[in-house]
């Protein structure tokens, strides 16, 4: 069960339960990588908090040099239950909850998604505000978790590479965040202006949010909104055309060693293109 936390209130203003969550994984492959522990706050809109902290039995070995940045062996997973095992309880207690983290949309969504669709459990983003305090700090200040906890906090992050001590100084850093930009302008890395940051979950998942279809970034939305791969000698191209030209393209993906997700979303543009055809 949940620890029930009360502290003090976030400045962030939400209006649904946002999970601010960490993983320790075998390694860095959202594919073929595992996960051997999650740390989960979750803020409810009343401010209650709620704590999850798990170790997980990734089921294959993990690296003794992955080990050692992270303090998690094999001798200390042995027991643990498998994320199948937890796969119920942890989508349950993530139902209806926007997303935060550092890192979130380049590494921890894409491996969690992995295995909960090993695990035979659908987990959608689709209709989740996720916000990537990484990003949000790259915007407006360019640098690593333990120099924004410094920056932001004014502390040293003395449990860094440990899930909960990294959720928890990710979590100071988003309020800290808000606090020191609501209302300013933030910038692309080209120098062009984007948006007025606002205390606003909507608004800050926007600015987070990448131009990639799948989370692999094997397929990505160009400047018309459509979708294009983003990978091999089809690079550029739309992936209906694609689909359409060659059909045996669809077949060698399917067979192929990509994400789980990559392949969903190819299925749905090729569902999607046989409907069109259709009508």
């Amino acid at each position: 069960m949940p620890i029930i936390l009360f502290n003090s209130s976030m400045y962030l203003k939400i209006t649904r339960p946002i999970a601010v969550f960490d993983l320790e994984t075998t390694g860095t492959n959202a594919i073929t990588d595992r996960i051997v522990e999650v740390a989960i706050i979750k803020i409810m809109p009343n401010q209650t908090r709620l704590e999850k902290n798990l170790r997980i039995n990734p089921q294959v070995p993990i690296p003794e040099e992955v080990s050692k940045i992270h303090g998690i062996y094999n001798k200390d997973v042995r027991h643990a239950p498998t994320f199948k095992d937890m796969a119920t309880e942890l989508n349950e207690f993530l139902v209806d909850c926007d997303l935060a983290g550092y890192n979130v949309l380049r590494f921890d969504i894409p491996i969690l998604i992995e295995e909960f669709l090993r695990a035979g459990i659908e987990f959608h983003i689709d209709n989740r505000r996720i916000i990537d305090v990484q990003k949000l700090f790259h915007l407006m200040e360019k640098r690593t978790l333990s120099a924004a906890y410094l920056y932001y906090c004014d502390k040293k992050l003395e449990e860094a590479h440990s899930a909960m001590g990294d959720t928890v100084a990710t979590l100071e850093i988003l309020d800290a965040q808000i606090k020191r930009y609501e209302n300013q302008m933030a910038y692309d890395n080209l120098g062009n202006e984007m948006e007025i940051i606002k205390n606003n979950v909507q608004q800050l998942h926007t600015l987070c949010k990448s131009n990639q279809v799948d989370l692999a970034g094997r397929m990505i939305y160009n400047d018309k909104g459509e979708e294009v791969l983003n990978f091999g000698k089809h690079k550029g191209k739309k992936v209906s055309e694609v689909l359409d030209r060659e059909p045996g393209f669809y077949d060698w993906v399917m067979r192929g060693d990509f994400a789980l997700d990559t392949k969903r979303k190819l299925t749905q543009i090729r569902l999607r293109n046989i409907g069109n055809i259709k009508n």
